[in-house]
């Protein structure tokens, strides 16, 4: 890193690329209501090949409490059907004719305090990154001082570490934001 620019350019993007992953992570965590992401990546064997059921069927929500997956092809209900089963999401996939219907059961009490927990835990690591971004991006800053070549002022640095500051801050919150919604959306019957 050379100049406070691409510094914070870098810094932004790694902090961006944390915020992201706790998204996708997230995404996937269930909650009693019926999400088409539960399944998004559920991988089925379709013909030899691993593949997302994103990518083989339609899915849909009839119903607050269901998923209807209908495959663009036929012939592969049964391995959609055993994907399902293998995946450890504790649903029961239920065939009808052509297409397969999930019916997602309510959370308990004390599954919906552990997920809201797994969630609560997920954002703190990606905090911890995002802090550990910062020191890195920090350590970056101060070495523009003893840079050979460029000479950066100490006010310049300083300002530069202001302009860290807040990035993590903004990431920091939308974190928040997210866990808070997740878990919200867990607790709600």
């Amino acid at each position: 890193m050379s100049d406070p620019d691409t510094i914070l350019l870098e810094t932004e993007e790694t902090m961006t690329k944390a915020l992201e992953y706790l998204k996708s992570e997230i995404r996937g965590i269930r909650t009693g209501r019926a999400s088409p992401a539960m399944v998004d990546f559920v991988k089925a064997d379709y013909y030899g090949t691993m593949t997302d059921l994103k990518s083989l069927a339609a899915i849909s929500v009839p119903e607050p409490s269901q998923l209807l997956i209908k495959p663009f092809d036929v012939g592969s209900v049964g391995a959609i059907k055993q994907a399902i089963e293998a995946s450890g999401l504790g649903l029961n996939p239920q065939v009808e004719g052509k297409q397969i219907r999930l019916i997602i059961p309510s959370l308990s009490a004390d599954r919906r305090t552990q997920l809201s927990a797994k969630v609560k835990k997920m954002g703190e690591e990606q905090k911890t990154a995002i802090r550990n971004v910062r020191r890195d991006a920090n350590k970056h800053a101060e070495a523009l001082s003893t840079q050979a070549g460029t000479h950066f002022p100490e006010d310049e640095i300083e300002t530069l570490k202001e302009e860290i500051q807040k990035l993590l801050k903004k990431y920091e919150d939308d974190i928040d934001k997210r866990v808070e919604e997740k878990v919200k959306e867990i607790q709600t019957v």
